[in-house]
């Protein structure tokens, strides 16, 4: 079997997670040029910003790095005249936040295809996927183009399935991460393995390298995952709370404020399931009994969420972030990379 730097290209076995929004082109870049893999999240982009996007790393790098998309999973809504309703539920966060009630749209997010023909033209070191299985005709396009696929699972029969597919290396992502759950055999509440359970059954079921995430904020955590059989180790938390993340100082607060077993699993912000604090909307939204489905209720709590961000108010923002949020005290990407890669076998 090929080493993961190997395959990835990279000198040191450590990967930036990507975030769904909060991907910041800095922080990517720095993660890269320390050694890493830097990831750029690419949900809800389209063809043109996806180009940009990717033209944005390679001005700031010339390292490898990774792009992330979600793969359909068959149970995504279209906007429908449901979406009245939908957001009607909400209109008491838009006021706070001065926003109109958002209509319809046209679509909730651009189709996949279109994300990856622009990938594929632009041709970046890694393409990372959630969600699902990559099909055989993605795998075959991206490597043709030398672009090295990793798959993400939640289970071990996901890593099988990931395996069979041909992908180039897979996470194995355990329930303390932050942000969604990427499950796709059963439901994400059926698939709450933790990492260091996770982790070393996916070694042994597969045979490409696997990369550890969820739950690793220092070289404590990375020392671990190792000595449990992974090849690399993906950080989420840990560097969405420095100065280079996307991250606003609301959404730091909180990551410094949240202890371990004050992060909850909700589907309140984007209508699946996903890690992070618990706050005054998803406590809300929660109590009121009704959320939207994906990607309905993401599009528009979106709207408010984004003015609430900007606005600094924390309270209706998606606060995403994993257990180890404790832990995850770096001031910079540098800070944070030189604690981790501490933790790397000799």
């Amino acid at each position: 079997m090929a080493t993961l730097t190997d395959v990835l290209g990279i000198r040191v076995p450590l990967i930036l997670a990507p975030f769904g929004g909060l991907s910041s082109i800095p922080l990517t870049a720095a993660v890269s040029d320390a050694g890493g893999l830097g990831s750029y999240g690419l949900y809800g982009y389209d063809r043109t910003r996806i180009r940009e996007t990717i033209a944005g790393i390679r001005a700031e790098t010339d390292r490898p790095f990774a792009v992330n998309i979600w793969l359909p999973t068959g149970d995504e809504v279209d906007p429908g005249p449901e979406h009245d309703g939908y957001a009607a539920a909400l209109a008491g966060f838009f006021g706070e936040v001065g926003v109109e009630v958002p209509a319809r749209p046209e679509r909730y997010l651009p189709p996949v295809e279109e994300q990856l023909e622009a990938i594929f033209e632009a041709a970046p070191a890694v393409l990372s996927v959630v969600f699902g299985v990559p099909s055989d005709a993605l795998v075959a396009t991206a490597q043709e183009r030398g672009i090295r696929v990793v798959g993400t699972a939640t289970t071990v029969a996901e890593a099988v399935a990931l395996n069979a597919a041909g992908v180039d290396a897979i996470v194995a992502t355990g329930a303390e991460a932050a942000g969604h759950r990427v499950s796709f055999l059963r439901s994400a509440e059926e698939s709450l393995v933790g990492l260091f359970s996770l982790l070393p059954q996916v070694v042994d079921a597969v045979d490409v390298p696997v990369i550890a995430a969820g739950g690793v904020s220092d070289r404590r955590g990375v020392a671990a995952a190792f000595a449990l059989g992974a090849q690399g180790v993906q950080v989420g938390t840990a560097f969405l709370g420095t100065a280079e993340s996307a991250a606003n100082d609301a959404h730091r607060a909180a990551i410094r404020a949240t202890a371990a077993d004050e992060s909850v699993l909700t589907r309140a912000m984007s209508g699946r399931l996903a890690r992070g604090a618990r706050n005054r909307a998803v406590a809300e939204i929660e109590a009121a009994g009704s959320i939207a489905p994906f990607p309905a209720q993401n599009w528009i709590t979106g709207r408010f969420r984004s003015a609430a961000g900007a606005q600094g108010r924390g309270e209706l923002q998606s606060l995403w972030l994993g257990q180890s949020a404790p832990l995850a005290r770096y001031e910079t990407a540098a800070d944070a990379f030189a604690e981790l890669a501490a933790g790397l076998p000799a």
